[in-house]
């Protein structure tokens, strides 16, 4: 197997697979093994964030990552496991089984084609647990279907917000303030990425603190107004462009591992 890195493009249009033809897909797959799908939620966080802020980062990660190596970036999944938030407006949650299910069959689509190794650029930490599962699911259906990739097939989840030089700039900005959740780091990204946001920005009331996160009730009621211990008014555009740079760089040396690392 050849999984290497065909190597940096100049834009994004080369690495997006839905500007891609079939037949450039095709040829592709005759010196790369993989793909990147961006995995993020529409979910609420806070009065002055965007509600498309984990869909959004994760794109933007995937597709700065996408051009550093030239590997293909699939469209993004923007609905995710979201469930705790469905108390706020314009939160639109899949169930676990179902994000599960969207996962698995993403996975299989792409390893019928050839694809042997799967690195999700997740943006909301709801989506792990269920995603893992997925992947351990369609190990066992692409044995069963016999798919000629299923013994080299991998899948790998990275969450650009828990790279090390990310988490560590996000600590030395805000410190505590950073929060769980609607934190300045993502927000930050946002706005680097859609300079309108800015309007929505203002200082806010001390957040309340972090906590277990059960059902949608609970969590409006210890969360009234969506924040989990964050200040999201310290955030800048431009420390989101240097999180951007920070989280594709970290996560372009994951992917390389990831592509070269042999099946026994």
């Amino acid at each position: 197997m050849n999984a290497s890195c065909p190597g940096p493009v100049d834009s994004t249009e080369a690495i997006r697979l839905q500007l891609r033809s079939w037949t450039e897909v095709e040829t592709y797959l005759q010196s790369c093994k993989g793909v990147i799908v961006p995995l993020g939620s529409t979910e609420q966080h806070g009065p002055t964030g965007a509600i498309g802020t984990d869909a959004l980062t994760a794109d933007a990660v995937a597709l700065e990552v996408g051009c550093r190596t030239g590997v293909l970036v699939t469209p993004p999944q923007a609905f995710g496991m979201a469930e705790h938030h469905l108390g706020f407006p314009g939160t639109v949650s899949l169930q676990p089984s179902t994000l599960l299910a969207v996962m698995r069959d993403v996975v299989l689509s792409l390893a019928g084609h050839g694809f042997e190794r799967i690195f999700v650029i997740n943006g909301h930490g709801g989506n792990i647990a269920t995603t893992k599962a997925a992947f351990a699911e369609a190990y066992g259906e692409a044995r069963r279907r016999q798919l000629s990739v299923a013994p080299q097939l991998q899948c790998k989840i990275a969450n650009w917000f828990m790279a090390g030089p990310v988490f560590q700039e996000a600590r030395k900005l805000y410190g505590d303030r950073e929060g769980q959740h609607a934190t300045p780091s993502e927000i930050a990204l946002t706005l680097h990425l859609e300079p309108s946001l800015e309007k929505l920005q203002r200082p806010l009331p001390e957040a309340a603190p972090a906590g277990p996160i059960h059902g949608p009730e609970d969590f409006r009621r210890r969360h009234p107004d969506g924040r989990m211990g964050s200040d999201p008014h310290l955030a800048r555009a431009d420390h989101g462009a240097s999180f951007l740079d920070l989280a594709a760089t970290a996560l372009c040396k994951d992917l390389e591992q990831f592509l070269s690392h042999q099946s026994p």
